[in-house]
């Protein structure tokens, strides 16, 4: 691998020096998390992502690419893989978010499996292949849709919750289709969140999709939540 050892090192021992003991406990319970943290919430680890990120500009896609799979993979506390997902979205590297890092994503998302890391990269960077490459997303995430692992299923269902407008419709429809029985919590939420945020846009067609299909009484109650 040819990853940035230097910005690793420095995200280390920053977030070893920005640690608080005292939120640990209580930041691993909330997230239910195996991996310990450091007790860096979202404001200290955003401050320090902008500094380390300006201090070690990456010089190239594979560069940028194997410093986040080595953060990553090499992580020993959970805030480690929050800065390897915010080095992944960073503005910096956006040429280099094409289908071509898809694998980096979908390794994230399956060995992260869990709902704030695949969220992270399903809702927040997925978006970007679809603007960027859309029929040939749009077709890997109807294959996900199918997929055994339940994360994989989740992250093409909220893959467009932040488009408004933009929200390929039909897209959304055939990643919920082959979902809509499901028990799982995280794939039902996941049908009422995508449902539900399109509805800011048009409220009639989600209360006439809800009413044409058997959901989940999770799934409808999330989708019809903000509708009048």
């Amino acid at each position: 691998m040819s990853a940035d050892r230097a910005l690793i090192d420095a995200v280390r021992t920053g977030l070893h020096a920005a640690a608080d003991p005292s939120k640990r406990a209580g930041m691993q319970a909330y997230m239910k998390s195996a991996m310990p943290f450091h007790g860096v919430q979202k404001p200290g680890r955003d401050a320090l992502a902008k500094a380390l990120f300006a201090a070690h500009p990456l010089p190239d896609e594979r560069t940028w690419r194997d410093t986040v799979l080595a953060l990553w993979r090499e992580a020993a506390r959970r805030e480690e893989r929050y800065m390897a997902i915010a080095l992944l979205g960073d503005r910096r590297y956006r040429e280099h978010r094409t289908l071509a890092v898809l694998p980096v994503y979908e390794e994230l998302i399956v060995t992260g499996a869990w709902w704030d890391h695949v969220d992270a990269v399903a809702a927040g960077l997925l978006p970007e292949l679809l603007a960027g490459e859309p029929a040939r997303t749009a077709a890997i995430l109807r294959t996900w849709a199918s997929d055994d692992d339940l994360w994989k299923r989740r992250s093409a269902i909220i893959a467009q919750v932040g488009r408004k407008r933009a929200t390929d419709l039909p897209l959304l429809y055939d990643c919920i289709e082959p979902n809509r029985g499901d028990r799982e919590f995280f794939v039902a939420k996941a049908i009422g969140w995508a449902l539900r945020a399109y509805a800011w846009v048009d409220p009639d067609e989600i209360v006439r999709y809800c009413a044409a299909h058997e959901l989940m009484p999770l799934s409808r109650r999330e989708a019809l939540k903000n509708v009048a």
